[in-house]
């Protein structure tokens, strides 16, 4: 996969909907009963973050819910790319990117969403081929206002912050011609998975499919 396949591949996953949830799933019981409930309230890509053991084996759960499009948050190494692949992931996200991490997902054929922060790492992606980025940690590296700056010279670059992202900051970030979705945990929290409630986490996920952009 070259990379200007793969990010038109990103940027279609990144069009289904204005939030992409950023699950990190501890318990696996957990993970086909989230993915029904987001993609029922309009979620349909979901990442899930690298970050616990259960990770790989809640992609693979993941994966059989009808309607979902599932992705391996947190990509680091060569290794993990072939996990996530091996798991049943169909893109990758990451929050920086090596040169050494771009070649595993493009030998893999994994479209990889590849983090950047600043004007120059984006440009260094742009020259490489790929235009649709992750825009992490967003809050902490100026917010909308720096994105919407990063997006004045290089408008060719779209993006999808994550980071601090919240129900209550998300329309700053869609509103911006720059963004074409937005990475949010607060669509699955903890206390509601643990409760197994998902209802609520429908709810949740209805309430943030509903954000204009």
């Amino acid at each position: 996969m070259t990379p200007l396949q793969a990010s038109q591949k990103a940027l279609e996953i990144c069009q289904l909907a204005p939030i992409v949830p950023v699950i990190v799933v501890d318990d696996i019981s957990h993970a086909a009963p989230l993915a029904k409930a987001l993609v029922a309230g309009g979620l349909p890509a979901l990442e899930v973050t690298l970050r616990t053991p259960a990770a790989l084996e809640a992609i693979a759960e993941m994966a059989k819910v009808q309607g979902g499009v599932v992705g391996a948050g947190t990509l680091m190494t060569p290794a993990d790319v072939i996990a996530a692949k091996d798991a049943g992931a169909t893109f990758g996200v990451s929050p920086g990117a090596t040169d050494r991490l771009l070649d595993a997902c493009e030998d893999a054929d994994l479209p990889l969403l590849p983090g950047a922060a600043t004007a120059t790492e984006a440009m260094r992606l742009l020259e490489r081929g790929y235009s649709m980025l992750k825009f992490f940690p967003a809050e902490a590296s100026g917010g909308a206002a720096a994105l919407k700056g990063i997006g004045a010279p290089i408008p060719q670059v779209k993006f999808c912050p994550t980071g601090g992202v919240s129900m209550e900051n998300a329309t700053d970030y869609l509103s911006l011609s720059n963004v074409v979705c937005a990475g949010g945990s607060w669509v699955a929290p903890k206390d509601k998975m643990a409760a197994g409630d998902w209802a609520g986490i429908e709810a949740l996920a209805r309430e943030a499919a509903a954000l204009p952009r």
